[in-house]
């Protein structure tokens, strides 16, 4: 560095400053590529494909969003893990399907402690860790009624943030209203009780400042600390922030709600609330680049599922809603920013899922796999981050109740209630024509790899990779999609 100083002053030409001054930013930008990237994991709940302005949403704003897809790389084709929230946030912990660890849908199991989260592997790489906003993935207290399955003495499902490694978080159990989220409305007047949620301290303790207004707000209130110490301390950082929004109940403010006046009521508080939510994340890019951290900080975007039921939300055309694995109920926007990396942005239409952030994080940072004890579903996306192709070993997997989906590139397998069909997803993203009948050989034979990677997932639910000693806590049994399909096909074959 004292060389290039050196060297500009004895330059007499302004050619030979300008060459200087170049070769300094090339050397420092070379010097700063070496650091680990930060990392940001936002999470929308409840969010459809077609709730952002980016993918063609006419009436909801979100020029935050829109801007990210400009500027990164933005998936076409990126589905949420399940169908329901907390089976959705336990892939993202994990980079694992979720019936491995038996978070078969919402407020069912916990995130094992034997599982290996993304917290605790960048831990001991180095970064300090935060989660803000729904955690989902277990209760929050065993000492008072709190939200879903909070309640005294119910130890079983006490399973914080902190039991995951993350070394701070302010976090919920479940829902909470999207604006003044400690409040729930009396009907018919205007008083208001405690909405039975609370919002949970790194030590356990119940937040009670600073939580009036849009509860994006309340939840970006305290992420910004968290970097802003980080930076201080000149160390890494994950930050997950899970927002409740536009999840029920779903309710705007007045200054949002005014900004949808055409609209109906219903109307005025979807769009609102996530318009509120988009203005915090402009905040949050807002703060990085003025603190210096935007460039090498990964800030990567999605929702948990698709919209739900009797929400104005939009699948952007594909089929069905949340709790469904057709498209409408897993296909959800997916973004990822990283200027360091991606420079210039572009899209991608090769199947994604929320299972691929740990591997593609860890891959990043220089994690060996050959090591990792626990079987990933997931997969690096480094390779799509550089700009080349991607080949995904298998197919992704889906389950939840009596449903399963397989999704390669090009077919799609579902499965409901002991009925199979086959879509061809390229000539048919909407899934308007089942094709089996037409191809029972690609049926079949996603049918017994479907079959296959559902027994393995069996298998690790059972123990294979770290012992009884969870489910016993939890005193859970399998749940099998395909066991009365098993049956049918086995009824076909006889007759």
């Amino acid at each position: 560095m004292m060389k290039i100083k050196i060297m500009l002053r004895q330059s007499i030409g302004y050619f030979k400053v300008i060459v200087f001054l170049g070769l300094f930013v090339f050397l420092a930008a070379c010097e700063k590529s070496t650091d680990p990237p930060n990392v940001i994991l936002i999470m929308a709940d409840d969010l459809g494909w077609g709730d952002t302005g980016y993918n063609g949403n006419e009436i909801i704003q979100t020029p935050h969003l829109d801007q990210m897809s400009i500027d990164g790389l933005r998936f076409d084709r990126f589905y949420s893990a399940s169908a329901v929230c907390s089976p959705t946030r336990a892939s993202v912990m994990t980079g694992r399907n979720p019936f491995r660890m038996g978070v078969f849908t919402a407020n069912n199991g916990i995130l094992r402690p034997e599982e290996i989260t993304i917290a605790e592997a960048l831990k001991s790489n180095g970064y300090t860790t935060g989660h803000f906003g729904k955690w989902h993935l277990g209760t929050l207290t065993h000492e008072i009624r709190d939200a879903n399955r909070g309640r005294k003495g119910n130890t079983k499902d006490y399973n914080p943030p902190a039991l995951h490694g993350f070394d701070v978080n302010f976090s919920t159990e479940s829902k909470v209203p999207t604006w003044d989220p400690m409040k729930k409305a009396i009907k018919g007047g205007a008083e208001y009780e405690h909405y039975g949620t609370h919002y949970w301290d790194t030590d356990g303790n119940i937040v009670t400042d600073n939580l009036e207004g849009d509860d994006s707000r309340v939840i970006m209130d305290r992420v910004l600390p968290f970097i802003k110490n980080a930076k201080k301390k000149k160390i890494p950082y994950l930050a997950v922030v899970w927002f409740h929004t536009p999840h029920k109940p779903c309710i705007a403010g007045p200054e949002y709600r005014e900004m949808y006046k055409e609209q109906n009521e219903k109307m005025q508080h979807y769009a609102g609330c996530i318009t509120a939510m988009d203005e915090q994340i402009g905040r949050l890019r807002a703060y990085l680049e003025d603190i210096g951290e935007a460039d090498n900080t990964m800030i990567w975007f999605c929702s948990d599922n698709g919209p739900e039921n009797g929400n104005p939300g939009s699948t952007g055309g594909f089929r069905e809603r949340k709790r469904s694995l057709h498209d409408g109920g897993i296909r959800v926007p997916g973004l990822l920013v990283w200027p360091d990396k991606i420079s210039k942005g572009f899209t991608t239409d090769i199947p994604c899922v929320t299972s691929d952030y740990l591997p593609t994080i860890m891959d990043i940072i220089g994690e060996d796999f050959a090591a990792w004890p626990n079987e990933l579903d997931g997969t690096s996306l480094s390779p799509l981050i550089e700009g080349n192709k991607l080949e995904r070993e298998e197919p992704i997997g889906f389950a939840i109740g009596s449903q399963t989906a397989y999704i390669d590139t090009r077919y799609k397998l579902y499965c409901r209630d002991s009925i199979f069909e086959l879509y061809d997803m390229e000539k048919d993203p909407y899934e308007e024509t089942d094709i089996q009948g037409s191809f029972q050989e690609e049926t079949d034979l996603y049918t017994d790899q479907n079959i296959d990677w559902l027994n393995r997932c069996e298998e690790s639910f059972k123990g294979s990779e770290y012992g009884l000693e969870s489910v016993d806590r939890m005193n859970q049994k399998w749940q099998n999609p395909l066991k009365k399909n098993r049956a049918k096909k086995n009824e076909k074959k006889k007759s």
